[in-house]
């Protein structure tokens, strides 16, 4: 064949064109209706833990995979203490609106017995101290390298002769009042960078982050570091997880 010489061209008539224009015009109305109902079916169809059931079996297997992979060894990446901001995000206020004062504020440390150790801060001050300066994460997308100090977890059930509910799978947490709470992993809860935190930037914890004790778990999310520590409890079924119940990641590690 002379290599000059053009190809054959097809021929297409203008009522090809309109009908091959109405073929791919209806597959994408079929695409956008088809979306629109999965979308209404998955919004308005039966719920689970405040989720839509295919988001939470997606959440759950997300745990599944994530809690498999987890290794208490891998420690957050820490900065410099001339990292951290001044002025810290406040990421909420659950459990924060009745104020507290130091003399009559304990923590309740119920044992898997169900008996119930009694704890001040300054009980919790004679621990040895750890500093962590991370990066902590918020659900909502934002982050800060933030200066926290306190005494570790793992260290603070030890002293207190709780080696026999490390074994549990979860650990539960709750302010005094009760209006927010979260569960736990009990790997992430023993995880060396866990605190239980009593200093911000080298002074007392503010009232909106959550004076006199919170949780500091730099392998979670925000939603998981409870302020205002009240009742720490443990169980090898899921505690009540307040953002959980309103559709989010149960897990929240990151």
């Amino acid at each position: 064949m002379n290599p000059n010489e053009s190809l054959p061209r097809e021929t297409v008539s203008q009522t090809q064109v309109v009908r091959r224009t109405a073929v791919a015009f209806l597959i994408f109305i079929l695409l956008v209706v088809g979306v629109w109902k999965t979308f209404s079916w998955i919004k308005n169809g039966p719920k689970e833990s405040g989720a839509a059931k295919p988001l939470r079996a997606a959440l759950n297997a997300n745990e599944k995979i994530f809690s498999k992979l987890f290794d208490t060894a891998r420690l957050v990446k820490e900065y410099p203490v001339s990292a951290a901001v001044k002025k810290v995000r406040v990421n909420g206020m659950e459990g924060l609106r009745d104020t507290v004062g130091i003399a009559n504020w304990h923590l309740n440390v119920v044992r898997g017995n169900g008996d119930t150790i009694r704890v001040t801060l300054d009980d919790i001050k004679a621990l040895p101290k750890r500093d962590i300066v991370f990066d902590f994460k918020c659900i909502e997308g934002w982050s800060q390298v933030t200066h926290w100090a306190g005494v570790p977890l793992k260290t603070f059930l030890d002293h207190y002769g709780l080696q026999g509910e490390e074994h549990f799978q979860y650990m539960g947490l709750q302010t005094p009042d009760k209006k927010y709470y979260v569960g736990i992993d009990m790997p992430s809860a023993l995880h060396p960078q866990t605190l239980l935190c009593y200093e911000m930037n080298d002074a007392p914890l503010p009232l909106n982050q959550g004076f006199p004790l919170r949780l500091i778990i730099p392998v979670k999310y925000g939603i998981k570091h409870l302020k205002r520590i009240g009742t720490m409890f443990f169980s090898n079924d899921k505690p009540a997880d307040y953002w959980a119940e309103r559709g989010y990641d149960y897990y929240a590690g990151h």
